[in-house]
């Protein structure tokens, strides 16, 4: 091989060498550094009506990829033809191999779902179905045909009773029945038997103390308080006393906005009006708070029989053991609402 020809055949080798050292950086510099351009992680929610394109379009509009192209050229080598459903979390870090990777397996990260204490099962409906890929018509239908179902269909009055507001770790896309096990698998561990011993030396079942608890939260959102009304209407349970309570007429009359009680309210035929039927109403009035709960199973002790809102309305209360007390506290009250106007 004479001289000229070895130093042509150097030089192509050098070339092609460099050629695929510059292929192999431009390769590695797109498909395994970081790719977004974001600075903390972000999540990114693929529906069930959403295809390849609008995912790609997502992932444009929300992660910024640094080489768009690059993306969607790896999404069809990697066979991204199955949309898959969830909520998928990308990092600052997250190479494009390993971002569509992710989407391909379906690899989520689960969403944190609060479940709130709230009135009616409608608004819990509509909480979670913001949180998560359900329907609030859906969730309705669920709750009150499958969880706890009375002969009607139209849900049982103990159905509130089966929520424990908490914060729970799902899936995003999470189907309605699954969910309904993990909030059914939520009420069983809550009850654990210490905290149903609690509730029978009270006198009570797991369903009536969330039946209390639920009068709790609609008489005060003070949580130091709520041990203390608590004690009182296990006070007056336990003499046999009506429970007198107004939340209860409140919830009979079907106007939770409902600002002063008359005495018009008070003679409403209806097994939630504390005021002429003895005991705890059929269930619970709203979905009581985990505080509430709590201060049930851990009541104050003390004499108290009675109570009223103070007259500041600092949404505190005035307790009293005697009738003339509390007498006396309801005229303040009363007249601070005749000041204010409020009918």
């Amino acid at each position: 091989m004479n001289r000229k020809l070895l130093i042509s055949l150097s030089v192509s080798l050098l070339v092609i060498f460099i050629a695929i050292g510059i292929a192999g950086y431009v390769g590695y510099d797109r498909f395994f550094t970081p790719a977004f351009n974001i600075t903390a992680p972000v999540r990114l929610y693929i529906d069930s009506d959403d295809t390849p394109d609008s995912v790609t379009h997502k992932v444009n509009s929300t992660l910024a990829p640094k080489d768009i192209k690059a993306f969607k050229w790896l999404m069809k080598h990697e066979g991204y033809t199955q949309v898959k459903t969830g909520s998928y979390m990308f990092n600052p870090q997250d190479d494009l191999r390993t971002a569509v990777r992710r989407l391909n397996m379906g690899w989520q990260t689960p969403v944190r779902l609060v479940l709130p204490s709230v009135r009616t099962i409608e608004r819990l409906a509509q909480s979670i179905s913001r949180q998560l890929m359900l329907g609030e018509e859906e969730l309705t239908n669920a709750f009150k045909t499958a969880m706890l179902p009375d002969s009607t269909g139209n849900g049982n009055p103990a159905l509130p009773a089966l929520f424990i507001p908490n914060t729970y770790e799902v899936y995003w896309n999470i189907p309605v029945e699954k969910l309904l096990q993990r909030l059914e698998k939520e009420y069983a561990a809550y009850w654990t038997p210490e905290r149903k011993s609690k509730a029978a030396a009270q006198g009570l079942t797991p369903i009536e103390v969330s039946t209390l608890a639920s009068i709790v939260d609609e008489e005060t959102a003070v949580n130091v308080e709520k041990p203390i009304v608590a004690g009182l209407y296990l006070n007056r349970l336990h003499r046999g006393m009506l429970l007198q309570a107004d939340p209860t007429v409140k919830f009979a009359t079907g106007d939770p906005t409902l600002r002063r009680i008359l005495n018009k309210h008070l003679t409403i035929d209806s097994p939630y009006n504390t005021y002429i039927y003895k005991g705890l109403p059929p269930g619970p009035i709203r979905i009581p708070s985990m505080a509430a709960l709590e201060a049930v199973l851990n009541p104050a002790r003390h004499n108290y029989l009675y109570m009223c809102a103070k007259e500041d309305f600092s949404g505190t209360h005035n307790f009293a053991t005697t009738l003339s007390q509390h007498n006396a506290n309801a005229r303040r009250y009363q007249q601070a609402l005749n000041r204010r106007g409020i009918r």
